[in-house]
């Protein structure tokens, strides 16, 4: 009886993880581990949100970022450089 203990243990895990897989594939239910979902960029969107509303928040948000650095590249350069750009313009006209 004591042989066939673990052998039944492995079974039934063996059972579990593919009745498991079996639910997740016909539910069609994200079977990447956090880990994955996380190096792939993929945060689940608030509650209440749906998937076409975070894609649009998140195309918003990188959008505004861009804007952030060019503010932040035309605060931090020097005056000179940054007055000989706008005459630059000025004489385009």
């Amino acid at each position: 009886m004591g042989e066939i203990a673990p052998f039944l243990m492995v079974v039934m895990i063996i059972a579990i993880v593919t009745f498991g897989r079996i639910y997740s594939a016909k539910h069609g239910l994200d079977t990447r581990s956090v880990k994955q979902r996380r190096r792939d960029g993929y945060i689940a969107p608030p509650e209440g949100v749906s998937m076409e509303e975070a894609s649009r928040m998140k195309s918003e948000i990188t959008r505004l970022n861009e804007r952030i650095q060019v503010l932040e590249r035309l605060a931090t350069d020097p005056g000179k450089r940054l007055s000989d750009q706008i005459d630059a313009l000025d004489a385009k006209r």
